[in-house]
């Protein structure tokens, strides 16, 4: 019994010096390490009186255990139909937007992510009223937006899955964002 409980000693100190020769050769690599790259981002299906299709892709770099950063497109097509009590149609407005953003994160902790994300995004779009039969656009412009937030990361694989909440603490006219806290899903994968 003593020599197989000495055998184990042994084991789980090799496996521990191991272990710390590995990190300490992690931590001497210095310069571009591809393996540290990830891709994810947001993609989103809604149907109904409020439709939205969101395909944002985003390319990001972890420097550390604690911090990343990176850049992103924004696609997006919004659709609000607005009824009248009795379930008429009142109006539906169609929204596009076109934008690029670049994020930071900061990761306190292995399971939580602390975000923020400048963004510059173009929107257009127009408004069609029903009753009576109408059309206005609204006005196409460039709209600064600033998503702060967080969320919980669940690991898989080499990649993870995020579930986060966001504000848009700039809140300008035309913001693809409404004035209040947003729910996001989102998938990395690493390279």
């Amino acid at each position: 019994m003593k020599k197989v409980l000495l055998l184990l000693f042994f084991a789980v100190v090799a496996v521990e010096f191991s272990h710390a020769q590995i990190e300490k050769n992690e931590k001497e690599k210095k310069g571009f390490d591809k393996s540290k790259l990830f891709f994810g981002g947001n993609f989103g299906l809604t149907f109904g009186d409020y439709t939205l299709i969101n395909i944002s892709p985003q390319l990001g770099y972890r420097f550390n255990d604690y911090l990343a950063a990176g850049a992103g497109v924004n696609l997006q097509y919004i659709s609000i139909k607005d009824r009248y009590m009795n379930g008429d149609p009142y109006s539906k407005i169609s929204q596009g937007v076109a934008g690029l953003n670049i994020f930071g994160r900061v990761y306190p902790a292995r399971f939580l992510m602390i975000q923020a994300q400048p963004e510059l995004n173009y929107v257009f779009g127009k408004i069609k009223y029903f009753n009576p039969p109408s059309r206005t656009n609204i006005d196409a412009s460039i709209v600064p937006s600033l998503l702060l937030g967080g969320g919980i990361v669940f690991p898989a694989g080499r990649g993870g899955f995020i579930v986060s909440i966001f504000y848009d603490v700039l809140q300008q006219p035309n913001s693809p964002y409404s004035n209040r806290p947003f729910y996001n899903f989102s998938y990395s994968f690493g390279f």
